[in-house]
């Protein structure tokens, strides 16, 4: 018999990405439509000269930047390659076989797979009529089993938010040995002031963490870098799982570069958000069901049919990213790339007529 991986492995769903087609507008990855700021690239730039040197394993610069920035101690701080392999790192440091982990679905993709690497098990809680955490539903799916539960405040791919209201009576309800993991990659994009910033729970309650991402409003989604802030001793754990070297050192210094532009990045997600409006009132004028979205991209719950109007649309020059059976993410994009995507779903609506 020829060696094999892992019982079980191929079992476990594959991360998809967001389609790239030759001569078609992405719509698909929610990325961002600017590339760094011109002080971040003259930053990475500067530092292409010290390539042949090994980053700083620990990130310990970044950290304090963040650290201060969060208002919390350095040891509550733990950077990683993007936030994807902080979730990774949550799941080996927390889960041992055989636990629980919750997390509503559908919502990033990742959490089914992260969970599965780390031997323990998903607990998968829909989501409610409005495509929104039904945050009373995970709290009764905590069993003793239960290590991690996961709430993506925004959620991806839905665009939706949960409230400060309902997000602390579902905290009151966790019991104190199950961490809760706010994923907060969209947090720029949020406009309600009733969506909670997620930090302000790290700092008041001992089971709550964060993590963040510079690979969305920062416009570093090719870097990789994100981090967490939590209770300080699970960020230690996240430390001692981390693969070392793993946050290169271009990441790094362009995270501290936008950090010290973070006015002026911060301005051009006020710039997709007012687009994200837009977008959203013109296809629900043109007969469309869209959630009120929290994110960088709206969601569009068409069922059994999001795979053919992806089709649709990309046949119009658009990529956007179908979810069957559920539904269709498009990302905000420029003014000029959007009106292309609206004018393919109005003819997709008139196509069906």
């Amino acid at each position: 018999m020829p060696v094999q991986p892992r019982v079980g492995l191929d079992l476990l769903p594959d991360y998809v990405a967001g389609r790239t087609v030759p001569g078609a507008i992405k719509l698909s990855s929610n990325e961002t439509p600017d590339g760094p700021l011109p002080s971040v690239a003259r930053a990475i730039a500067d530092a292409a000269g010290t390539l042949n040197r090994y980053p700083d394993p620990s990130v310990s610069k970044l950290a304090s930047r963040l650290a201060e920035k969060a208002g919390l101690p350095a040891e509550q701080i733990s950077v990683g390659c993007g936030s994807v392999a902080l979730c990774h790192q949550l799941m080996h440091a927390m889960c041992a076989p055989g636990d629980d982990v919750v997390f509503a679905w559908r919502s990033f993709e990742t959490y089914p797979i992260a969970t599965g690497i780390a031997c323990a098990n998903p607990i998968q809680v829909p989501l409610d009529a409005a495509h929104t955490h039904d945050l009373d539903a995970m709290a009764a799916a905590i069993t003793p089993r239960t290590r991690v539960v996961v709430v993506c405040n925004p959620n991806n791919p839905t665009s939706t938010a949960n409230r400060r209201a309902e997000l602390d009576a579902f905290l009151d309800k966790v019991p104190s040995d199950v961490l809760v993991v706010l994923d907060e990659a969209y947090r720029e994009f949020v406009s309600d002031p009733e969506v909670p910033d997620g930090l302000d729970y790290v700092r008041t309650r001992d089971n709550v963490a964060v993590l963040r991402t510079f690979s969305k409003a920062y416009g570093l989604a090719g870097l990789r870098v994100g981090y967490f802030a939590g209770p300080k001793q699970i960020a230690a754990a996240l430390r001692k799982v981390y693969v070392p070297f793993s946050v290169n050192s271009l990441a790094q210094i362009a995270a501290m570069a936008s950090l010290d532009a973070e006015d002026e990045l911060l301005a051009r997600c006020e710039t997709i958000v007012a687009e994200r409006d837009r977008v959203r009132a013109e296809l629900i004028e043109a007969g469309y069901e869209v959630p009120d979205s929290q994110a960088n991209f709206i969601w569009l719950p068409l069922g059994d049919k999001a795979f053919e109007f992806s089709e649709h649309t990309l046949a119009n020059k658009v990529v956007v990213r179908a979810f069957q059976p559920d539904g269709v993410r498009v990302t905000i994009s420029h003014p000029e790339e959007n009106d292309l995507f609206l004018h393919a779903a109005r003819s997709y609506q008139s196509d069906r007529k």
